[in-house]
Parts: C-alpha cells; structure tokens; sequence
C-alpha cells in the first residue's frame, strides 16, 4: 500500500507541478479534468446502491463545468447564477418526472450539495492561481495540504491510540490529527522562511509570522474537516474508497477532499486578511 501510494505521487506529480507552473488555460484544463472525476466520484458515492436521475445529474455536471470556466473568467456573477441555474432545472426536472414516493427530492438535494462542495470549492484554486503571486500561493497551499496529510497518515498508523471521530472515521486518532497540524504548521513555517530565497518565491514576501502561523493552523484544520466530511459520505454509503483511479490513494475524491475544504479557506484568508 505504502510502495503504490508513493509511486502513484511519484508519476502524477510532475504533470501536476509543471501545468500548475503554466497556469492559464493548463490549469483550467487541469481543474477541469479533476473537477470531471471527482464530480462523478461524488455521485458514485452518494447514490451507491441507489437509483440515480441522470437528467439530474447531467444538468450538474456541465453547469458545474461551466462554472470552472467563469471561475478562469473571473466571472463571479456568471457562478453564481449557474448555481442558481441548476437549482431552477433540477426543481424543474423533478416536476416533470415526479410520481408518488419518488425519490427525486432525495436526488435534487445531493445534486446541489455536490455543486457547491465540487465545482464551487475547485473555483476558489482557479482564482488564487490567477490572482497576485498566484502560483506561489498554490504551491503553498499544496505543500501544506499535502504535508498535513502525509503526517496525520504516518503519526496515525504508528502511533495513534485515541479515535478521533469513530462514527465517522474509525481509523482516524487523535495522534493523527495532531501530527497532521504539526506538519501542517511545520511545512508553512519552513517555506514561509526561505520564501524569499526561493526560485519560485519570485518577490513574495514572508508573511506576518502571528498570521502566517494562523494561516498554516486554520487551513489545516479546513483540509481535516473536508477529509471527515468525505469519509461521512462514503460511511453513509458503506464504501471505504471514492474510486480506484489512484493505485494506493483510491479515487481523486480521496486524494482532494482536504484540499476542497482548504481553497476557499486560504482564498479568504489571502483576500481578506494576508
């Protein structure tokens, strides 16, 4: 499992950093493609064993594609009238289609909850990357994701005792969730320091330590709620794994599910308080 979780990283990491670095239409492509996968992951794992309305769920996938590109456009008003948009076609859609003891309802709700937790959340990586010092700040918030949880993994596996959620999660601890902020602070506080003296640091510089350290805490905790709420989802569906796309990792719901709760939290944080 370890050997074929690093490999998978290994192989798709270089893609990843080097259409990060490109940014523009390689980024939106990139988000697209995750945002594609994840979506249909999502109603894998919510409607698992369950009947699905595919007029329902394919009017969210392409107005959720659409919303990634007014989220390239920076389109915000565009975004948000998509999303009201879906909400007024799937109320229509399940009028048509209603019948007594219909499930649609049931559908409609976890149509809408996936487009806010999918495209909407994705959004907010497309507007940091094409904000000021854009893809430092992805950078950034990859490394302290993906540290965090690279930690919280290890720490739990070998040294955790107390279970942190078990009716959510059995096997997350305590130990596991501390370790994880360890690295998410740790990894934060390290580049935050060489930031200047690094190539892709361009003229950014440091943040304000009391903030920063804040910064690295607050973002961290996001990415845990985020990796609880997707191991809420597949716990109601009594599956352990989104998919199986990533040899080790499961599916790319699995390997995002942090990073969808931490966007929005460091595009705020960057927006309003950095």
């Amino acid at each position: 499992m370890h050997l074929k979780r690093w490999l998978t990283s290994i192989t798709v990491l270089p893609l990843v950093i080097y259409l990060i670095f490109k940014g523009g239409l390689s980024f939106f492509l990139l988000i697209g493609a995750v945002y594609v996968i994840s979506f249909w992951e999502y109603f894998d794992v919510v409607f698992h064993n369950k009947i699905k309305n595919q007029f329902i769920t394919s009017a969210g996938l392409i107005l959720g594609f659409f919303m990634v590109w007014a989220a390239n456009e920076t389109a915000c008003d565009i975004m948000v009238g998509l999303l009201a948009l879906n909400l007024i076609c799937c109320a229509v859609i399940s009028l048509i289609m209603s019948k007594p003891d219909s499930p649609l309802l049931e559908t409609v709700a976890m149509q809408v909850q996936g487009m806010i937790y999918i495209p909407l959340f994705l959004t907010f990586l497309i507007l940091i990357r094409n904000g000021t010092d854009g893809m430092v700040w992805i950078f950034y918030l990859l490394c302290i994701i993906f540290s965090g949880d690279i930690g919280a993994y290890y720490v739990g596996t070998y040294f955790g005792r107390h279970k942190l959620i078990p009716s959510v999660s059995p096997g997350k601890t305590i130990e596991g969730s501390i370790g994880g902020l360890t690295a998410n602070i740790g990894i934060g506080a390290l580049i935050n320091y060489y930031l200047p003296h690094l190539p892709w640091g361009l003229d950014m510089p440091r943040l304000p330590w009391g903030w920063g350290i804040l910064f690295f805490l607050i973002v961290g905790m996001a990415g845990q709620i985020g990796d609880l709420f997707e191991s809420q989802l597949k716990r109601a569906a009594k599956i352990k794994d989104s998919g199986k796309i990533l040899p080790g990792h499961g599916g790319l719901l699995d390997r995002i599910d942090a990073l969808l709760f931490a966007a929005p939290t460091a595009y705020f944080f960057k927006l309003y308080l950095l």
